[in-house]
């Protein structure tokens, strides 16, 4: 997958749902139009980035505080058994249980430790969100954003969205019209085809222990400046 790509997707889905349980004080979760949901977790989890000195400056608190966030606030907004069972693709069911849960997990894990990434380097970009074409009884949307920053052309953001029994949930995200899920789709197949289901689930935790040691590598030097 190109580092790129997934660093833009990265942030684009987590600053777009990391502060729902915001949204949901204001009304229940399942009440709340995916649209509307989007562009107030948003704002909000924006205004935090910006306020955030020790987030900004990337230093090890900062990051601890960015990993917390994605934990207790991203994470119960995406379907992540969905997405793990797209990103295998036909692989899945060559999986028994015991190792759907060994690349659920470790999926779930890679996906937290970019997001971390992506957060941790905001750069003060814009959003404009779309109107929404949807019925009210439609239960599979599409919110549509556009990430706006000085210099360069918007992307376009789609969030492929279900709605669940506990609330709205994303299954998908495209950039500029590239699936997040697709993208490692691709990726995955090669490595099953090569080494088998166990051999995906070594290549991911590696891969997660890999980007462990960068971000604590990051955040020692940061915290020397």
């Amino acid at each position: 997958m190109r580092p790129a790509f997934a660093r833009l997707a990265a942030a684009a889905a987590a600053m777009a749902i990391a502060a729902a349980p915001a949204a949901r004080a204001q009304a229940p979760a399942e009440a709340t139009p995916p649209d509307v949901l989007v562009k107030t977790v948003t704002l909000e989890v924006v205004d935090i980035l910006q306020k955030d000195k020790e987030i900004q400056d990337g230093t090890p608190a900062g990051r601890k505080k960015v990993i917390a966030l994605i934990e207790t606030k991203v994470l119960p907004h995406f379907n992540f058994l969905a997405m793990t069972a797209s990103a295998v693709g036909r692989n899945w069911d060559k999986a028994n249980p015991e190792q759907k849960t060994h690349l659920n997990d470790e999926f779930r894990t890679l996906l937290v430790r970019t997001y971390s990434s992506a957060l941790a380097s905001y750069s003060n970009q814009k959003f404009d969100f779309r109107p929404l074409r949807a019925k009210p009884t439609d239960t599979d949307v599409t919110v549509n954003v556009r990430v706006l920053q000085a210099g360069t052309q918007p992307v376009t953001i789609d969030y492929d969205m279900e709605k669940r029994p506990n609330g709205w949930k994303v299954w998908d995200v495209r950039v500029a019209g590239i699936s997040l899920v697709a993208n490692y789709r691709t990726e995955f197949d090669n490595v099953v085809r090569d080494k088998g289901v166990d051999g995906l689930i070594k290549t991911l935790q590696d891969k997660n222990k890999s980007l462990e040691q960068t971000t604590a590598s990051a955040g020692g030097a940061a915290g020397k400046k």
